[in-house]
């Protein structure tokens, strides 16, 4: 099974589309709530070296954020990521 990471914030309306996706397709993942620790939003930008929420990670990859990952959804690479091809 592939390992999804997500760090996103309550309030962030692309961060619950993402979630909400994840969850239509039975797809586990683990959430890092970013927004109130610094020390998470720091570890965020170091491995994606993007400052915008969500941003998604399948098997430590950087997939991107909300619309690089339904972009991946729409042309199959979500799939192939997570072993589904």
């Amino acid at each position: 099974m592939a390992k999804i990471e997500i760090y996103s914030k309550s309030y962030c309306p692309f961060c619950k589309r993402a979630k909400a996706t994840l969850n239509s397709l039975g797809l586990a993942f683990k959430e890092y709530e970013i927004t109130h620790s610094e020390k998470l939003t720091k570890e965020m930008r170091e491995r994606s070296l993007r400052n915008t929420v969500p941003q998604i990670f399948i098997n430590d990859q950087h997939i991107g954020g909300g619309d690089d990952f339904h972009e991946a959804l729409s042309s199959g690479q979500l799939q192939h990521l997570i072993g589904k091809a």
